[in-house]
């Protein structure tokens, strides 16, 4: 008996950046819940916009935000991780240096960026939806740092491979989508985050099950008897995931749930 559904957003339930979800999306969120079933949405996506992107039902659902770096329900802080600020200070350092990229510095109720961008504060403002805070110098602010990204318009993927080398043994990096790149404290992983809700709700992994599409959707995947990737997902994914549904551009997910209720 399923008791636990866990869905990546960006590329899983919709396509990366849209601020929408289908309604049926949220009518089988209240569905799930008469039949005993939790709905947690895991992302990459700071809390804000996920709670935004869930309005009408936000309360029904539990929020892994941030790739797990906090963590809430019902407005409720179940984790927060925060990043050494040290590190995090001599990792914004060197990613300033990247041509073409963006720099975004994640603390629970706001992003702060420093790029003045017309088209990326659109994205992050009107696509996501995130609180933003804009600033000259953001090593100027101490802040409670959770997540630091960057953003590039164009694929990710190659400079990510020259990157990650140089921080996973420091930090954990995760490519999220094709045009971003995460960096969290070590013990920051959806999985973890997964895993902290099942023993809380005492539910087991053949109880949940587990939809995603991207490198940082694989802890979570993995904490599920039944985990599906999208047939849009990254091929690591793929091989991770006990099924395959159909794309985020043909309710992949909905089939899935339609068949719990």
């Amino acid at each position: 008996m399923i008791r636990l559904v866990v869905s990546d957003i960006d590329g899983t339930l919709i396509p990366d950046g849209y601020h929408t979800l289908k309604p049926r999306m949220k009518e089988l969120v209240l569905e799930l819940k008469e039949k005993g079933i939790t709905f947690v949405a895991a992302s990459g996506r700071q809390y804000h916009s996920m709670k935004k992107l869930f309005d009408g039902v936000e309360d029904e659902v539990i929020f892994v935000a941030e790739n797990g770096a906090y963590v809430v329900c019902r407005d409720k802080e179940l984790e927060e991780n925060a990043m050494d600020k040290a590190l995090a200070e001599k990792l914004i350092k060197e990613l300033r240096q990247l041509e073409d990229c963006f720099l975004t510095v994640s603390v629970k109720d706001s992003l702060y960026i420093e790029s003045k961008d017309e088209e990326f504060v659109d994205l992050l403002v009107n696509g996501y939806r995130n609180e933003v805070t804009m600033v000259e110098d953001v090593l100027s602010h101490d802040l409670n740092i959770i997540k630091i990204s960057i953003y590039k318009k164009e694929i990710i993927d190659d400079l990510a491979m020259t990157i990650i080398p140089k921080w996973e043994d420091k930090l954990k990096v995760s490519l999220a989508g094709h045009r971003w790149l995460d960096f969290m404290d070590l013990k920051v992983d959806k999985g973890h985050s997964i895993a902290r809700i099942q023993d809380l709700l005492n539910i087991s992994t053949d109880e949940t099950i587990v939809f995603g599409d991207n490198i940082n959707d694989i802890g979570m995947l993995k904490r599920a008897k039944d985990s599906y990737a999208v047939a849009n997902a990254r091929q690591e994914v793929k091989a991770v995931a006990k099924h395959i549904t159909g794309t985020h551009l043909n309710d992949g997910v909905i089939k899935v749930l339609e068949t719990l209720i």
